[in-house]
């Protein structure tokens, strides 16, 4: 049983658009030479959430159910939440940007380089396509 009817939608809305440098990616292509401005936006990582915080759901509904209303009212519930809106926000930008794979590594939400997790070379490659200064 997927989850994803659970959040609101008005939920998934970014507040803003990230700017500067973002790697979109997963969790099997992780990135490499970050510095501290770039931010990471790991696709895969509401599903990865999801299971963390929901575990193996029964295949009975009724079951799944039950199951996930004892997880939506515990204590901890708030913080979870508030980390499945934040994974989910961030993959609506990336399709609100137009990322149609991963990698890819953008540049003021502008500039876009697929098929590397490297920064500086994503940075090179787009100085060599005249792009960014």
């Amino acid at each position: 049983m997927k989850l994803r009817n659970f959040l609101p939608l008005p939920a998934l809305l970014p507040v803003s658009v990230l700017a500067g440098t973002v790697v979109y990616t997963d969790s099997q292509h992780l990135p490499e030479n970050l510095s501290p401005d770039v931010v990471v936006v790991l696709l895969d990582e509401p599903e990865r959430l999801q299971a963390k915080v929901f575990g193996q759901l029964p295949a009975d509904p009724d079951l799944a159910a039950m199951q996930a209303r004892q997880v939506m009212s515990s204590p901890q519930w708030q913080q979870k939440q508030q980390q499945l809106v934040t994974a989910y926000r961030q993959v609506v930008n990336a399709q609100e940007l137009g990322i149609r794979k991963v990698p890819a590594v953008v540049f003021d939400d502008r500039d876009v380089v697929y098929g590397t997790t490297d920064v500086a070379q994503a940075q090179a490659l787009r100085r060599q396509a005249g792009g960014g200064q």
